[in-house]
């Protein structure tokens, strides 16, 4: 038995004239609004309006953008637009090759182990070096111990030292 398949399934079907049901509601759709607004608007201003309405359902009726029917590609504009986008880049990460040591980068690494072992000596050292740091005092020392009020060396963040009064709270 043999049946006869349809051809032509994504074209509508003319319903009402040369148009299609969707075509004709769009059409009536601007008509009825236009006839709405001929008793509440001065002719005028109702002729500017329906010329605008007109437009608007004409092309929702008749056209289609890559396929598209106007309606979908207006309402997709329109998402695009209100809707937030959120973009996210991802940086590739690449991989560093080391280069090759000669002996001028050999020498350099010396130099610059040398320089990390004074400031790990700067950094962790409880007694002064010399000639970069001055020792506190034990005159002032003595004086501040003298007195009623207590006294502490605190260590800035900078290293130095400095005297303050110190208080308990109790």
């Amino acid at each position: 038995m043999q049946f006869q398949v349809p051809q032509f399934i994504e074209t509508e079907d003319r319903i009402i004239g040369p148009l299609t049901l969707k075509q004709f509601l769009y059409i009536a759709a601007g008509g009825g609004l236009s006839f709405a607004l001929f008793f509440t608007l001065q002719t005028f201003l109702w002729l500017l309006v329906t010329v605008i309405i007109f437009t608007v359902s004409l092309s929702f009726a008749f056209i289609k953008i890559n396929g598209q029917s106007f309606f979908t590609v207006a309402v997709a504009a329109f998402n695009f637009y209100w809707h937030p986008r959120f973009y996210l880049w991802q940086r590739e990460e690449k991989a560093i090759e080391m280069p090759k040591i000669s002996a001028t980068t050999a020498k350099t690494a010396q130099i610059k182990s040398r320089l990390d072992n004074l400031w790990e000596q700067l950094k962790t050292s409880k007694n002064p070096l010399p000639k970069r740091e001055k020792a506190i005092k034990p005159s002032i020392l003595e004086q501040i111990k003298s007195k009623e009020e207590r006294f502490e060396i605190m260590r800035k963040i900078t290293g130095e030292k400095e005297i303050a009064k110190r208080i308990d709270y109790r």
